[in-house]
């Protein structure tokens, strides 16, 4: 059989065989192998890493499920690790729930589960229960994912878009834009050739460096939906305080520069899969910026900006051509469907 029938979400033997076919045979571990309702894990072993639980869930409804960097099974992986990485969590766990539309391909279904695998191994994360119903054609659009990460916060670490402070830097790890750039090109609406790949990545790594070097740093959002400017308007809102940007620091790559001139689109709202804000104090800022740049996924790091006493509760960003402008909360989508 080349596609899932409504017969594969009914309970039975079919089902079995696509659970036991797709994804137990990409996620194979032993704490999955038993099948039960649930993953069991021994609290000694969380307790090894650290005094708090961390717990975070997603989902994910990705148009086109592939796309140039990725797919919708590693974004539903990366997605719900940095959701607890940015949270000074050690990502452990995750669970994957899986809607599936009658008539999609068995084969994109098996690629997109390898996918999920082969990204939760690069990053030390196991898959360890989940749950899959098949529903009519029309019902959803092919393939949605849910994950919920498990991950143990290590001691001492606490972090809070209230704790900046006026004074402390504004980090990225990267080029901005990336992802959502590369899924509306992807989508093939707009006939435009863009050679762009989402950036979507796992990056508890990179945020284990950042936290070593800058045990300090105030807060860290993974800047996805809304992008760079709703993550610093929300710190802004939270601490009561102001942030200033230098357009000039803000790193983009000169495909996305140019697809969002064409397409009238502000960068700093495009969705990031594989890119952090930081806020760090100015005394940490240059070790900071040297433990990001020093790893593969914080090479082109930057200082963009800052938190200010200045108009609090506004984003403003400083032009290129010496002017100032307000950047506000982003107000409807620039984009359908980017994660």
């Amino acid at each position: 059989m080349k596609t899932v029938t409504l017969s594969h979400g009914g309970g039975g033997k079919a089902m079995k065989d696509l659970i036991d076919q797709v994804f137990v045979a990409a996620f194979d571990n032993s704490l999955l192998a038993p099948l039960d309702d649930q993953a069991r894990v021994p609290v000694s072993l969380l307790a090894e890493y650290g005094d708090q639980l961390a717990m975070t869930t997603d989902s994910f409804v990705v148009d086109p499920l592939e796309f140039p960097g990725g797919d919708i099974g590693k974004l539903a992986v990366c997605g719900s690790i940095n959701d607890l990485a940015v949270g000074g969590a050690i990502p452990l766990y995750l669970s994957c729930a899986a809607i599936i539309e009658e008539g999609l391909p068995f084969d994109l279904l098996h690629r997109i589960a390898r996918s999920m695998a082969a990204a939760a191994h690069e990053a030390g994360v196991l898959v360890v229960t989940g749950d899959t119903k098949v529903v009519p054609r029309g019902a959803c659009d092919k393939l949605f994912l849910t994950t919920t990460g498990i991950g143990v916060i290590r001691t001492g670490i606490e972090l809070g878009a209230y704790f900046a402070r006026p004074g402390d830097a504004v980090l990225v790890n990267g080029v901005l834009g990336d992802h959502g750039a590369a899924i509306l090109a992807a989508r093939g609406d707009l006939a435009l050739d863009a050679p762009i790949d989402s950036d979507c990545a796992s990056l508890h790594g990179l945020v284990d460096a950042l936290l070593t070097a800058a045990p300090g740093t105030r807060f860290m959002r993974d800047a996805t939906r809304g992008g760079v400017a709703t993550v610093l308007n929300e710190i802004a809102l939270a601490a009561d305080c102001g942030i200033e940007i230098e357009e000039s620091a803000v790193p983009l790559r000169e495909h996305v520069k140019g697809f969002c001139e064409i397409l009238g689109l502000d960068p700093l709202y495009l969705a990031n899969e594989g890119r952090l804000v930081a806020i760090v104090p100015p005394t940490e800022t240059d070790r900071a910026l040297a433990a990001m740049r020093a790893h593969p996924l914080g090479v082109g790091a930057c200082h963009i900006g800052r938190v200010t006493e200045r108009r609090p509760r506004q984003v403003v960003m400083h032009t290129v051509l010496g002017g100032q402008r307000i950047v506000d909360m982003l107000v409807g989508d620039q984009l359908p469907r980017i994660c």
